[in-house]
């Protein structure tokens, strides 16, 4: 019976001890649980607060750049343009230049407006011309500086100052009026004629390409036995102008080479006559001849007769280019009863732009005279004669004065 009391009342301490245990465990269990949900608080409030920080970054970040983007705008509108168009670039070019740059670095954000305008604006200036471009305009492959965004509205105000100023003279010269560049042009008297004759064609095609272009009827006078000499003939002749003989002729200065093909003092008038005839028929057909250099010949009354009286068996004119005040080319008209052009401008002594302006300015009080002129220049100042005769021919022709060929001047002197 003890025995028996011993065992169950063991049994029921036991059965005590077991419940205590497991109250033990559950205790425990609560505890640990209760500590993973405040970590868990704690990551939630430190993501709450991570994010507030970068959502006021970019706030801050977006605000700063509307600032520049608004800065430019109001300079813009104060002074009264548009922004610059934008160039065509390639994208991997434009990210680069902007992530070499100190405010782009380590980001591919988009460019903004104004930085876009100021590198735009550094692309389109290579080499500026003025000092606050080249303060503000780096190249493409130099760092864009922060204030190039503001600075860009008064390069390109500048620049539209400039298109405006250029505009304007053009318009003041299709009218006539007097520029800075272009004296006024006056009226034409009765229709003045200008004749406007280009010695020296033969030695290349290139150069004679900008006179014949020319928007009016031209003389080109063309050197005998050089290597373009039929090439020039042949081109003149194919855009519609009038093509002279330039005959070499020995100058008073006996150093000067008059070059192949030339008269020379030595010679009878029966080989003068033979010569003529021989570069006439290289470069013919021709409506004229005459002289390059030849001081020395035209002031011979007889060496000069015989070669007017070649070119006119050959049935052609005859023009002095006045090499000489001491020509004797009036002389030998009036002895052979044979008629002649004179020349009365040498445009282009001086490749200045300036004199060559007054040459012109001086043919024109000469045509409204005389009812013509003729103007010699050559071909060898092809990069600067064409373009003022382009620049002066809309005001010349609005003016009245007629543009013509030596043949067709009505400037013929008669004996």
């Amino acid at each position: 019976m003890d025995r028996n009391k011993k065992n169950s009342s063991g049994m029921q301490s036991k059965r005590r001890k077991t419940p205590a245990k497991r109250g033990v465990r559950k205790n425990k269990t609560v505890v640990s649980s209760a500590k993973t949900a405040a970590l868990c608080a704690v990551i939630v409030a430190a993501c709450f607060i991570l994010l507030f920080i970068n959502t006021e970054h970019g706030t801050d970040s977006g605000n700063t750049r509307g600032q520049q983007v608004s800065r430019t705008e109001t300079t813009q509108e104060e002074t009264g343009m548009q922004p610059p168009v934008q160039s065509v670039r390639g994208k991997n070019t434009e990210e680069t230049s902007l992530q070499d740059t100190p405010e782009f670095s380590g980001r591919k954000a988009a460019p903004s407006q104004a930085e876009d305008e100021a590198a735009s604006s550094a692309e389109r200036e290579p080499a500026p011309r003025t000092t606050e471009e080249r303060t503000y305009a780096p190249s493409a492959s130099s760092a864009l500086p922060k204030s190039a965004s503001v600075k860009s509205a008064p390069v390109q105000q500048e620049k539209n100052i400039q298109a405006s100023e250029r505009s304007s003279v053009q318009t003041e010269k299709a009218q006539g009026q007097g520029t800075p560049e272009l004296p006024a042009i006056p009226p034409a008297v009765n229709n003045a004629r200008l004749v406007f004759v280009f010695d020296d064609a033969g030695q290349n095609v290139s150069q004679l390409e900008k006179y014949v272009a020319l928007p009016f009827p031209i003389t080109v006078a063309v050197l005998p036995k050089l290597a373009y000499s039929k090439a020039c003939a042949d081109r003149v002749r194919k855009s519609g102008n009038e093509v002279m003989l330039h005959q070499p002729m020995q100058a008073v200065n006996r150093n000067v080479n008059p070059g192949p093909g030339a008269i020379t003092p030595d010679m009878p008038a029966s080989r003068i006559a033979a010569l003529v005839r021989q570069n006439i028929a290289e470069i013919g057909p021709v409506a004229g001849v005459n002289n390059h250099e030849g001081s020395l010949i035209s002031e011979d009354e007889v060496k000069i007769g015989a070669v007017m009286q070649a070119v006119n068996e050959s049935g052609a004119f005859f023009l002095d280019s006045r090499t000489t005040s001491q020509t004797r080319v009036p002389q030998a008209s009036m002895e052979l009863g044979i008629p002649y052009y004179e020349r009365n401008v040498f445009l282009d002594n001086s490749k200045d732009r300036g004199e060559i302006v007054g040459e012109i300015m001086r043919g024109l009080d000469i045509a409204n005279t005389k009812g013509a002129v003729i103007m010699i220049g050559h071909v060898w100042s092809a990069d600067v004669l064409p373009a003022i005769l382009i620049e002066m021919y809309p005001a010349l022709k609005n003016k009245g004065y007629v543009f013509t060929t030596v043949s067709r001047s009505g400037a013929i002197i008669r004996p």
